[in-house]
């Protein structure tokens, strides 16, 4: 299962990047975002531009991580849907449940974030390990 992931602030953005969100993908996918719910994510962001198709599981194991994060005051937005995807989510309901954005600028708007990436936050790095050119990109000073 090939994923990115970015965090923006508070926000986490999950980037998938297969074509096709089924079995036998679909397993290691939820393994990997409940990872990144279990680390601490609550606001999360799937960008699912690259999927070409979905079927009655995947739909599933998107209910279940809306569920996951429900329960820990958390929320998920969908983004970047193609068609085939959009109209399979709405004829199941899904869109009455989860927020779903046509780009993932629009997603992070909904959690207060700007839709610009911020190339400081996806580094993961403890704030004493940031080298100046990041300090002051950050607006921390340069000391």
């Amino acid at each position: 299962m090939r994923l990115s992931r970015l965090q923006i602030g508070d926000v986490h953005v999950v980037r998938v990047q297969e074509a096709k969100l089924t079995y036998p993908v679909l397993s290691s996918f939820f393994v990997q975002v409940r990872q990144i719910v279990e680390e601490g994510a609550r606001n999360l962001v799937i960008d699912l531009e690259a999927v070409a198709y979905i079927d009655s599981a995947s739909i599933g194991c998107l209910m279940d991580i809306h569920r996951l994060l429900r329960g820990r005051d958390g929320a998920l937005k969908l983004s970047g849907l193609q068609p085939r995807v959009e109209t399979m989510l709405s004829m199941t309901g899904v869109r009455r449940i989860v927020d779903i954005h046509r780009a993932e600028g629009g997603a992070l708007a909904a959690f207060g974030r700007p839709p610009k990436q911020n190339p400081i936050a996806s580094l993961h790095l403890p704030p004493d390990t940031l080298t100046v050119a990041g300090r002051l990109a950050r607006g921390l000073g340069g000391g």
